[in-house]
């Protein structure tokens, strides 16, 4: 039995909880989409993936245009690459993925990686017990038993020779006599000498007699994915990895439950003709249209309405009835709490379109505004709706793809495009104790939403989707103010009673809407923001009528800072430093207005927090009560 630590009330952990001891695992550490445009040029991805020392396999796929799957390990060694989508030998690619490291990897000028103007994807699998494993044997011809390190019972397998052969996988929803292969559309098929009609245990695997897993004198590496296996999050309990299988309804529907929020997901119909699909939330994987790569052939990245991800698993609508499907899923990350703001959070601001951010970190949710010149409102864009649906936050509008071309096109990056014209943008990474984006259906009644955060949310911001004629435009939640009572971040609204939050206070794992707010078949979008130590600040305070300083407990000064009046009206007051919050240069937007920014000198970025140097009522009439968000 494992030794056991206690965690403080102050940890993340949380009051009289308890953890396995030694270094915990978390799914950013082990697994990532990551997507690049190619340059045909040797480049470098850092991914921060430890490849060279911990062992892995990465998996390189073109979007664009047609090209083969390569896929690349660390046991066969930089530049021997296999394609799921054929049966050929192993080949080496001198200039295909050349070299691992520490944090990635690095590719060459070859087509299949690297072309100048295409788009790719890499997914990348380190080796960790209870995740994912890679083992090389040599066949025997006879019944014999592989060791394996996974730590774990197998959930799927995938075996590939390094000469022409089929790629024969494993899954543990089938028997263990039957087969799929992973260049082949056919559905599963039975044949006893592949699996020797044995289970995989938690440390060997058995092969027959068959050549595609056991040929004498045969080279061959096998692909080990566990399944529920716990491991990760500092419990230890954690799941990241699960290999199971659903089946449709009569209308070609069905809900699974994860307990967790999907990344990745690959998947077939395994009692039927047809394709392996991978999809992915950095491509979208999304709650409108989904982009899928087939693994069995070299085609571009194509679109179709198949999931919709939530907090818990997946909704999945675009299936054959009553049929069964395996699928290999894991977990959404990070799962660490954030301890600098820098990896989670970026100002930015551009003079001309089409701007590409670089962030150092994944893009979950942006907004943007134009500086001046132009009546637009702020335009929110997160990953889980998709990269280019956007909301504006100062109507009531449904979303839409139209208003502008900014996207969320890559991996630590982000286009900022569509006019000519000063632009300032907020980029978010998902995180938890930080910020966490949620979509979710109404049903006419009171219903609780699970949500990432970890910690209860203390501001957060809702937004129907598709309903033009919503009446509720764009409820915000501060928890300074009570469940009892909400504002709109459309309007100069005080936050007053109302009971679209059901009078229930939120929870680390969900928050409520009431029934009626939130009618049947409506969809909306939830982003929730909480304190997290040294990262963000959510809080209220006391005007005062003089200059005073609001501590947040950051080392440094805020880079943002959200205001808005509670007790009376007033706007949505936004600030960044790369708009300036300096004296004579504090320039702000409102949230809920068309307007430009302005220079008011009002607020500055101060040790520890922010000051507030104006007695303007809007942020500092004495005796006032105000929300706001401030992020380090």
């Amino acid at each position: 039995m494992p030794l056991l630590e206690t965690k403080g009330a102050g940890s993340a952990q949380g009051f009289g909880e308890f953890t396995a001891s030694g270094p915990k695992n978390y799914i950013e550490d082990v697994f990532s989409t990551w997507l690049y445009d190619g340059t045909g040029a040797t480049q470098t991805i850092t991914n921060n993936i430890d490849l060279s020392t911990k062992g892995g396999l990465v998996w390189i796929k073109r979007r664009t245009s047609a090209a083969s799957h390569k896929l690349t390990d660390t046991v066969r060694g930089a530049t021997k690459a296999l394609s799921s989508n054929d049966t050929n030998a192993q080949t080496t690619d001198t200039t295909g993925l050349t070299a691992f490291s520490t944090t990635g990897f690095t590719l060459g000028s070859d087509a299949n990686y690297n072309a100048s103007s295409t788009t790719n994807v890499a997914w990348t699998f380190r080796e960790q017990p209870k995740f994912f494993d890679i083992v090389t044997y040599t066949g025997t011809g006879a019944n014999t038993t592989i060791a394996h390190s996974l730590g774990s019972v197998p959930g799927s397998m995938i075996v590939r020779r390094d000469t022409s052969a089929n790629w024969p996988v494993y899954h543990r929803s089938l028997a263990n006599t039957d087969y799929l292969y992973l260049n082949s559309t056919a559905a599963s098929a039975t044949d006893a000498t592949l699996w020797n009609s044995t289970t995989p245990t938690s440390s060997v695997f058995s092969v027959g007699t068959s050549a595609s897993v056991n040929a004498s004198g045969g080279t061959y590496i096998a692909y080990l994915f566990a399944h529920n296996a716990g491991g990760f999050g500092l419990t230890g309990l954690d799941n990241v990895i699960s290999c199971s299988l659903f089946t449709t309804d009569a209308t070609g529907k069905v809900t699974v439950n994860l307990g967790y929020e999907p990344q990745f997901i690959l998947y077939k119909q395994s009692d039927a003709v047809g394709d392996w699909r991978i999809l992915d939330t950095m491509r979208g994987l999304t709650t409108n249209t989904d982009q899928y790569l087939r693994p069995n052939l070299t085609s571009a990245e194509a679109a179709a309405s198949l999931f919709e991800v939530n907090s818990t698993g997946f909704y999945w609508a675009g299936g054959n009835t009553n049929a069964n499907y395996i699928y290999i899923a894991i977990r959404r990350g990070p799962m660490k709490v954030p301890t600098d703001a820098t990896k989670v959070f970026l100002p930015s601001v551009s003079n001309t379109a089409n701007v590409t951010f670089t962030t150092g970190f994944t893009v979950d949710m942006f907004f943007s505004t134009i500086r001046a010149g132009w009546a637009r409102q702020a335009a929110f864009i997160d990953r889980l709706r998709g990269a280019t649906a956007t909301l504006e936050s100062s109507n009531t509008d449904a979303e839409s793809t139209a208003i502008s071309s900014s996207k969320l096109d890559l991996s630590n990056s982000y286009t900022n495009g569509g006019i000519t014209a000063p632009l300032v943008s907020e980029a978010f990474a998902r995180a938890p104790s930080f910020m966490d984006v949620v979509c979710f259906s109404g049903t006419g009644s009171t219903q609780t939403i699970t949500h990432n955060l970890g910690v209860a949310p203390e501001l957060f911001i809702i937004k129907c989707r598709n309903n033009l004629s919503s009446a509720q435009g764009w409820p915000v939640y501060a928890a300074s103010q009570a469940a009892t009572k909400a504002a709109s971040l459309n309007t100069t609204g005080i936050f007053s009673g109302q009971t679209i939050w059901a009078n229930t206070a939120p929870t680390a794992s969900v928050f409520t809407v009431g029934g009626g707010d939130f009618p049947s078949g409506d969809t909306y979008v939830a982003y929730l923001f909480a304190t997290c130590a040294g990262v963000s600040k959510v809080g209220s305070y006391s005007g005062t009528g003089a200059t005073q300083t609001i501590s947040c407990g950051f080392t440094g000064g805020a880079r943002f800072v959200l205001i808005k009046r509670a007790d009376s009206t007033g706007d949505w007051w936004t600030w960044n430093t790369a708009q300036g919050m300096v004296a004579a240069s504090d320039y702000r937007f409102g949230l809920n207005t068309t307007t430009g920014e302005t220079n008011a000198n009002w607020v500055y970025t101060a040790t520890g927090g922010f000051q507030i140097v104006t007695t303007d009522a809007s942020v500092n009439a004495s005796g006032g009560t105000y929300i706001f968000l401030a992020i380090a």
